[in-house]
């Protein structure tokens, strides 16, 4: 049997999240998400800084379980690697009226879960409570139901399993000591 179709916990499924919204606005690029400076830095340190001079502190209230509500062309500019960082603060998943594809294809990578939902900022106060359901294409808040695509079963996948690399792993395709 397919472990998604039978979740234990109703919070965070695999393929289902419902968590606290952080609402953000257009056109946000990966240098303002991770600046320069933090780039020089370990992981952990560096996801202290995501979204430093966009919102000074953020990353001190985010929870485990948050998810990132943005509005359109998030995640345009340099490739850098935002989506693990997002994840080590705690957030489960990203829901923008419109996600740079580069971006989109990354956080698919790194397994954090991101859905394109057109409308979505206008549909959600920041500390919502919001529920993404990537199997049946689903984001509801507070104010409305939205109605999508579902995720592939090879998206959903790649996210069950931690991002593409651990996907290859467990595959057999790529040799364990390949996990960065």
């Amino acid at each position: 049997m397919d472990h998604r179709s039978d979740p234990s916990d109703a919070r965070r499924a695999p393929g289902r999240v419902t968590g606290r919204a952080w609402l953000f606005g257009d056109s946000i690029d990966t240098d303002a998400m991770y600046p320069g400076f933090a780039m020089k830095l370990e992981p952990a340190q560096a996801a202290r800084h995501v979204f430093y001079d966009l919102r000074p502190g953020w990353t001190d209230l985010v929870t485990d379980g948050d998810v990132l509500v943005a509005g359109r062309n998030f995640g345009v500019g340099s490739s850098r690697p935002v989506a693990p960082l997002l994840r080590m603060l705690g957030i489960a998943a990203l829901v923008a009226d419109e996600i740079n594809s580069l971006f989109l294809r990354n956080a698919i990578n790194y397994g954090l879960p991101a859905m394109t939902v057109p409308g979505i900022t206008a549909a959600v106060a920041e500390g919502d409570t919001v529920t993404v359901d990537l199997r049946r294409g689903q984001v509801e808040t507070p104010q409305r139901r939205f109605e999508l695509a579902p995720v592939p079963d090879m998206v959903l996948d790649i996210l069950d399993a931690g991002g593409l690399v651990p996907r290859l792993i467990a595959d057999g395709l790529l040799p364990a000591d390949a996990a960065v």
